[in-house]
């Protein structure tokens, strides 16, 4: 009898796993840093318990340390949210599925003892097999997997797009509620002296009870908006600590309390479409995705009419003598012969290609609505303070000479410095605005499709509440 030479299956499969190797997750995660160093212009850090951790969070404790920007915001939360830190982990998920896939299956070991009833002595078999299909289809196996693993890069890079414009986006929300809590605290002052006003003319019997019920009703409504903005305030300090993973003391940071006036012109929105197509990480993930079922179906197809064959060695002991030799394991693709798994693949394929069709659409139409969303942000801003405000305080310093000059009552020129203080809120919900669609584009030409929650912002919002009551006396 031939004997199978057992150490050449073992050489043979020493080569095999031999390239099994596989891309570093960190790596993979210094090709995301440079990505995004280019996309966005800030880089992140993975915490792995490494020494450059501490130094991390010296760094973040020092841009808490002062006046924080916009910028020094989303530098702390790319470097400290927790959440990001998480999804930093699925590189690690997926880069063990790509090892996963260049693996052997463990060899399956199998043994028979058998004792005869009459005879003294003990009969046995003993063998060890491996999946012989697995060994074939690793190469297709890893291909598959490596397109996994490169679509989970992409997708730590789209949540780093999405934070950072998170964080901008309620950074700008903070400092407009900042903002707003000063404007109210001038309408309280503002209809506060109104009441003084109205309660000295109605001790003298110019005014009627009505009209100081009226006046001290609206110093009461401006005292609620003004606890309202307060409240709006403490409120976008708490997201931004969730977003920037601050607690503790941490969280006592002060804010750049101005919102940035606009440019003086718009930025540069030419081809727009074509730059977001080019860079949009969800048609990237689209991609991958195609190629990833095309290698799937691929594979299904080559397999399909391949049974499950199992290679091994066997070693057998019969009434002393002593054989061994190779196993095999045949399973006859009798009934299933891979023509359900192959459908599936070719109507997976085929939605995934509708879907990266439908994703293309919604990328170029985002990329027009942020242009168009940039442009009238950018014009209703220029338009109140160009014309709107000079106006405005055109009016109050026309009022004041007609005061002075005893020809309206102080409840004319209250109510003109209110309309004042009015307007100076409406632009700064209009700057807010502006800011927030500059960060959509920002985002979106870094290859991301905005939410929409900052896109054609409504031109209308609540005003400050103002005095109504009709022109007293002196």
């Amino acid at each position: 009898m031939n004997r199978f030479p057992a150490n050449y299956l073992l050489v043979a499969l020493a080569l095999l796993l031999g390239g099994c190797a596989t891309v570093s997750k960190d790596e993979a995660f210094e090709d995301i840093n440079q990505d995004l160093e280019q996309r966005l212009g800030e880089r992140v850090h993975w915490k792995q318990g490494r020494p450059e951790d501490e130094q991390v969070a010296q760094h973040v404790s020092d841009l808490l340390a002062g006046e924080i920007s916009v910028a020094q915001s989303v530098q702390v939360a790319l470097l400290n949210n927790p959440m990001l830190q998480a999804r930093f982990e699925d590189l690690g998920i997926a880069q063990a599925n790509l090892v996963q896939a260049g693996l052997l299956n463990n060899p399956v070991f199998h043994g028979e003892i058998r004792w005869p009833r009459e005879d003294e002595g003990r009969n046995y078999d003993l063998g060890v097999s491996l999946d012989f299909l697995r060994i074939l289809t690793i190469p297709l196996r890893r291909k598959v997997a490596e397109a996994g693993f490169e679509s989970a890069k992409l997708e730590v890079s789209a949540a780093v797009l999405d934070l950072s414009a998170q964080v901008r986006k309620t950074f700008y929300q903070a400092q407009a509620a900042t903002q707003s809590v000063e404007m109210m605290q001038q309408v309280v002052q503002s209809t506060g002296a109104a009441v003084h006003a109205a309660e000295r003319l109605h001790a003298a019997g110019n005014i009627p009870d009505l009209r100081l019920a009226n006046q001290r009703a609206l110093h009461e409504e401006a005292r609620l908006f003004l606890a309202a903005a307060e409240g709006v305030v403490l409120a976008g300090r708490e997201r931004l600590n969730v977003l920037m993973g601050l607690w503790g003391r941490d969280t006592q940071w002060r804010l750049a309390a101005r919102l940035p006036e606009p440019p003086g012109s718009d930025p540069d929105l030419t081809q727009i479409e074509r730059r977001a197509v080019n860079s949009s990480l969800e048609l990237a993930s689209a991609r991958l995705k195609l190629q990833s079922l095309a290698q799937q179906l691929g594979l299904d197809k080559n397999t399909r009419l391949l049974p499950e064959f199992e290679l091994g060695y066997a070693f057998e002991r019969d009434d002393g003598e002593k054989e061994d030799g190779i196993s095999l394991g045949l399973q006859i693709p009798l009934f299933d012969y891979g023509q359900a798994r192959v459908a599936r693949g070719q109507a997976r394929l085929r939605r995934a290609q509708q879907e990266y069709l439908s994703t293309a659409i919604q990328v170029r139409s985002a990329a027009r609505l942020t242009r168009e969303s940039v442009r009238l942000a950018h014009a209703r801003v220029n338009h109140v303070r160009k014309v709107m405000l000079p106006l405005s305080q055109q009016i109050v310093d026309e009022s004041l000479l007609s005061y002075n000059a005893m020809q309206i009552g102080v409840f004319r020129l209250l109510r003109a410095q209110e309309r004042q203080i009015a307007l100076g809120q409406r632009y700064i919900e209009l700057l807010r605005d502006y800011w927030i669609a500059r960060a959509d584009l920002d985002l979106m030409l870094s290859g991301r499709m905005p939410d929409g929650g900052g896109m054609l912002a409504s031109a209308t919002s609540g005003d400050a509440p103002m005095a109504s009551g009709n022109s007293g006396g002196h």
